[in-house]
């Protein structure tokens, strides 16, 4: 379901962030995605703006990944994050046990670029660069 920008501002401001322009563009337009990408080979799922106050509130996850927000994940234990320590902030995974940010893994430095990539090789699971990127 899409979103108007009256939802999205209530979220941001739950949040305490406000979304990349790419990012709101796409819960204006598409508002969530749930399936296996062919070209890719993996599931992505990015969560509905209903869903991310919610998600993000659950495991505590402010006190282990300060300025992080969740908006998607891979159907299984890794969670999709905005890193908002960084302007403008990377798209990292992270597993829902991870103890703190050295265990993210970099995706990309923007929503559109993480789409761009992901249709080609899916999830980057290299190793862990969110500390230096």
């Amino acid at each position: 379901m899409e979103a108007d920008e009256a939802r999205i501002q209530d979220a941001e401001q739950r949040l305490g962030v406000r979304f990349p322009d790419d990012y709101r563009s796409f819960l204006t337009a598409e508002g969530a995605v749930g399936r296996v990408v062919e070209s890719a080979g993996n599931y992505l799922r990015l969560q509905p703006l209903e869903e991310l106050v919610a998600v993000n509130a659950a495991g505590e996850m402010q006190t282990r990944f300060p300025g992080a927000v969740a908006i998607g994940d891979d159907g299984s234990r890794e969670l999709l994050v905005y890193d908002f320590r960084k302007d403008p902030p990377p798209l990292l995974l992270l597993d829902v046990t991870a103890e703190d940010w050295h265990a993210g893994l970099y995706q990309a430095g923007s929503f559109t670029e993480f789409l761009r990539l992901f249709s080609r090789r899916g999830w980057n699971w290299g190793p862990p660069e969110a500390v230096t990127r």
